[in-house]
């Protein structure tokens, strides 16, 4: 069993590292295409002097809607899970001081 582990964290790690593109690489597709259309073009296309909030509001808005939503959603499950346990906490600490 720990063989079969071994072997499919190994081929895991080559078909990652195998088929990612190298970090920081000035050739790299997104500094040649992307990331200059968005220097250039952000101010004009977005009235925003800021890239960054340029590209995370307008460009990506929509996305950042979703995301922002999947980490609200989170929040309030773990707020509802939180707050049933400490009531079940309370009813079991009244049930065992009878």
């Amino acid at each position: 069993m720990a063989q079969s582990a071994a072997i499919v964290r190994r081929q895991s790690r080559r078909l990652v590292w195998g088929t990612a593109p190298r970090y920081c690489a000035p050739d790299a597709a997104i500094h040649r295409h992307v990331a200059p259309r968005y220097i250039t073009d952000t101010f004009k296309d977005t009235g925003v002097p800021n890239v960054v909030t340029s590209v995370l509001s307008d460009y990506r808005g929509y996305d950042t809607l979703g995301e922002t939503t999947v980490i609200f959603t989170a929040g309030i499950g773990v707020m509802l899970l939180l707050r049933k346990a400490r009531r079940r906490g309370r009813r079991d600490d009244a049930e065992t001081s009878r």
